[in-house]
């Protein structure tokens, strides 16, 4: 999730920008548009670069051992099973 800095960072400069009339309420609109902006951002599920890339690698792996285990099925549907499909249980190993 993001910085709760960034949400006040983002809460000032939205009051910043109002009318000078306006300004008399900063605080409260600062308040109010920190909890909209966290409340939208929440709501949209968003994840850390850390999160995803971690889930990126995971699923790179899973991908490979799919492919892995396609290959392999091929083989024996063919019939020519090769050393891969003698060698055991390759997949415990990942």
């Amino acid at each position: 999730m993001l910085d709760p800095k960034q949400f006040d960072e983002m809460a000032k400069r939205f009051a910043d920008n109002l009318p000078t009339g306006v300004r008399d309420l900063q605080q409260e609109v600062e308040k109010n548009a920190r909890v909209a902006l966290q409340s939208a951002f929440n709501r949209m599920e968003l994840v850390t670069r850390e999160e995803f890339d971690a889930q990126a690698k995971v699923l790179a792996r899973t991908r490979e051992r799919l492919e892995a285990l396609e290959a392999r099925l091929a083989a024996l549907e063919s019939g020519s099973a090769g050393p891969e499909a003698s060698s055991g249980d390759d997949t415990a190993s990942a």
